[in-house]
């Protein structure tokens, strides 16, 4: 039998269910996420690092976890919230539940609480800690979740960067073709994957890294990953990012565009409740066309504070947030939603062909 569990909420909320995964407590900032399918990505994507998940599609786990679909070495979410989980899922990849994979991590969910209605209260009044607590009083769970630290004052990145650089499957310095390095905030495999198929040699760096050690290694190449976090919270990599501008081609991706606007004198800001998931319009200013995008951050840019040098070259159709920019004079290019996908339309991969176009005229 499941144990009795609650999400309680910051504005002394609380939703009640029952406890599935791991029979623990856990506190972060809950967000929702629109996707339809792409749960197990979801978990393993590092820019979920300290939050709270809330799937809105109601039923999560009827195609169960498998070996294949890992965006990175671990789960990485808070918690997992949903309104039913599947116990017999039917894929022929399938080696666990959900449930099963968040217990053998150690990783709390909850399922059984009206996600709309958690949902809908999130997009009213912004994002906001929560914690699920099992076989505890309302009272004893917002008690707790009020001496808890904020989403917005703990550097996430430090938690899920690589602790050491590595290649990605054959890749290695003394093979042919371009060497990218990626800069780990965070990044997801399919990074990796996407460069690989494209004929580069790559690495990914540990976030620690310095400029020159970077710059050592003479990358054809440097792509800003994604990651979790506010980045005001991140000056050293800020810092290493300004240092790396117009030494070699550079993308940044989500955290990484938002790392290179405030390396160049731009600043961010964070969003009500944030754009995850895998149907987000944005337009491509330089060719009009309009592209369904996946996506997952809770901060953005401010337009209003580039510098001269940075164009914004995308744009959100849903509130007119930047979404990307490039660089007038240097090979720079930047985008805020994920190119790689992994969950999400693939519609947007051609913007690493872009990159390798870059990468290729190394035009410095």
């Amino acid at each position: 039998m499941a144990r009795p569990a609650i999400l309680a909420l910051q504005d002394g909320s609380w939703f009640e269910g029952e406890s599935f995964g791991a029979e623990v407590d856990s506190f972060g900032e809950v967000v929702f996420n629109t996707s339809m399918t792409g749960y197990q990505e979801i978990l393993t994507d590092p820019s979920y690092a300290g939050q709270i998940v809330i799937p809105t599609y109601p039923i999560i786990g009827n195609y169960g976890v498998n070996g294949e679909h890992m965006e990175s070495r671990a789960i990485r979410v808070a918690g997992f919230a949903v309104r039913e989980h599947c116990l017999e899922p039917s894929h022929n990849l399938s080696n666990m539940t959900v449930h099963e994979y968040l217990a053998s991590q150690g990783i709390a969910g909850i399922a059984g609480i009206d996600t709309r209605a958690v949902t809908r209260k999130l997009r009213f009044a912004g994002v906001m800690m929560g914690m699920i607590a099992v076989e505890a009083s309302p009272e004893e769970a917002l008690e707790r979740l009020r001496s808890a630290p904020r989403y917005d004052e703990v550097d996430f990145v430090a938690g899920v960067s690589a602790e050491k650089p590595y290649g990605w499957e054959d890749s290695s310095v003394e093979q042919g073709g371009p060497l990218v390095l990626v800069s780990d905030y965070g990044l997801k495999y399919n990074i990796l994957r996407l460069l690989r198929s494209r004929g580069c040699r790559v690495m990914a760096m540990p976030v620690e890294s310095k400029a020159a050690d970077i710059l050592a290694l003479q990358p054809d190449g440097i792509v800003l990953s994604p990651g979790p976090g506010d980045p005001a919270m991140l000056d050293y990599v800020v810092e290493t990012a300004r240092a790396l501008i117009g030494q070699a081609p550079i993308l940044g991706i989500c955290l990484g565009h938002q790392v290179i606007a405030r390396a160049l004198g731009g600043s961010t800001f964070k969003l009500k409740f944030g754009h995850r998931g895998g149907n987000h319009p944005v337009r491509d200013i330089s060719t009009g066309r309009v592209h369904i995008t996946a996506q997952n951050h809770g901060y953005a840019v401010d337009g209003d504070s580039l510098p001269p040098e940075l164009e914004v070259s995308h744009v959100n159709l849903n509130d007119g947030t930047v979404e990307g920019m490039r660089h007038r004079e240097l090979p720079v290019m930047s985008i805020q939603y994920h190119s790689e996908a992994s969950p999400g339309p693939l519609d947007n991969v051609y913007l690493f062909d872009r990159f390798m176009d870059m990468v290729v005229k190394k035009d410095l």
